[in-house]
């Protein structure tokens, strides 16, 4: 084996076990097994009746929520940390704003089965069910 064959093979292995240290690459966001635990927020009566990302209007009595990846119209459970009170959500709009660190923005009306309205935001754990 020549010189040159001998590096390209030693730059290829260092490559291969490079990758291999790196990070996992995170879940594909429509995933069926998605799962993801972090804040969640929410918006209600002076968004009444704006268009959403998927084109419907917002309507704070509906169990709706905005993410940044999960397909339109599939299913959460979302879950307070805090109280375990949950419901199920269906994803029709983008957010929350990446720089915010939350992971969904929910209705009014889901925010209010899930108890904290008046608190602003909450620890969720998020998992889809569904579409």
């Amino acid at each position: 084996m020549s010189l040159s064959n001998k590096k390209f093979v030693f730059v290829l292995i260092f490559l291969v076990a490079l990758a291999a240290c790196g990070k996992k690459p995170a879940r594909h966001a429509g995933h069926k097994h998605y799962n993801e635990v972090g804040e969640a927020s929410w918006y209600g009566w002076r968004m009444k009746g704006m268009k959403t990302a998927n084109g419907e209007r917002y309507d704070p009595k509906q169990m709706t929520a905005a993410h940044r990846t999960l397909p339109f119209n599939t299913m959460v459970k979302v879950t307070n940390l805090d109280n375990g009170r949950s419901c199920k959500v269906r994803i029709n709009d983008r957010g929350p704003a990446k720089w915010t660190h939350r992971v969904i923005d929910l209705s009014l009306a889901a925010a209010k089965k899930l108890d904290y309205v008046k608190k602003g935001v909450a620890k969720v754990r998020v998992e889809a069910v569904g579409r």
